[in-house]
């Protein structure tokens, strides 16, 4: 799923060299931080969060087949 996050990114944001994803895992759950560059920051969000929520939303359907649950922090 990092890999997942990678790419999407770095497709939206100007400087994909920036794109930092930091994975961590438990029991049940996957943790997924994401850090981009101040500037691109919004373009990860997107308005109103739906960029956001659509990453999300896709990190959910491929959880959904290890079954597990997935978060992912998108860290300024």
């Amino acid at each position: 799923m990092k890999e997942l996050v990678e790419y999407i990114a770095a497709a939206l944001v100007d400087q994909p060299g920036e794109v930092d994803v930091r994975e961590s895992e438990n029991d049940a759950a996957v943790l997924i931080e994401l850090r981009v560059a101040k500037v691109d920051l919004g373009k990860v969000i997107g308005k109103q969060g739906r960029t956001a929520r659509a990453i999300r939303s896709l990190l959910s359907a491929a959880a959904a087949e290890d079954n597990k649950r997935v978060r992912l922090e998108i860290v300024d």
